[in-house]
């Protein structure tokens, strides 16, 4: 599971690679982890009450990496950081509903390798070679303070080679595809939650 990824570019730099106003985000680059607070593209649903009567513009908003889990989790301390299933009841209502789904900017995600003999397990670091920045698929829960998980899928030959059996859903660079995440129905949306081609990643070093 990702647990850390970074995103080296500033709010207007994420703004041009998505065709979006920034609107002064703070944002200036870094790493986010979980219970960090992470940039995140919505369709500008929030705070507008009533029937959607026509799409709105995006944006780029605040969320915190990770979301509180079901009542009867465990460890109710313990945030959400991914989804896995998304036909549980608990993320089913948000995923069919785009107005919770985002688009989560990074440049780069860490997974945890397969240790060596008498060895620690150590970071791996992939970023997409055709995409500087790119967008995890991403949905967004509404509580005291709205956080978001990041939608895994299979994993694709380089992942499985670092010895992991699910990855981050990264969506292809094109805008039809980012409207799809954000405004389709959830027929067209899942059609996205492939593995990224290995041959489209490359390993980076932090």
């Amino acid at each position: 599971m990702t647990m850390l990824y970074r995103l080296d570019a500033d709010a207007p730099a994420i703004g041009r690679a998505f065709g979006i106003n920034a609107r002064g985000d703070p944002w200036t680059g870094g790493y986010i982890a979980p219970q960090g607070f992470a940039p995140v593209i919505t369709a500008g649903r929030e705070f507008i009450a009533g029937p959607m009567q026509e799409r709105q513009p995006w944006r780029m908003v605040p969320r915190l990496w990770g979301v509180p889990p079901p009542p009867a989790a465990p460890d109710p301390a313990r945030l959400v950081l991914s989804v896995r299933n998304t036909n549980s009841p608990f993320w089913i209502g948000n995923l069919r509903n785009p107005e919770f789904r985002c688009l989560v900017p990074a440049t780069a995600f860490m997974e945890w390798g397969r240790a060596a003999p008498n060895d620690k397990r150590r970071q791996h670091w992939f970023a997409c070679a055709d995409q500087p920045i790119f967008a995890m698929a991403g949905v967004w829960m509404d509580s005291e303070v709205p956080g978001l998980a990041l939608l895994t899928t299979t994993p694709n030959a380089a992942l499985k080679q670092a010895g992991r059996d699910a990855m981050p859903a990264i969506l292809p660079p094109d805008t039809g595809a980012w409207t799809d995440w954000l405004h389709g129905g959830w027929d067209k949306a899942s059609r996205l939650l492939q593995p990224y081609s290995s041959s489209l990643m490359q390993s980076v070093e932090r």
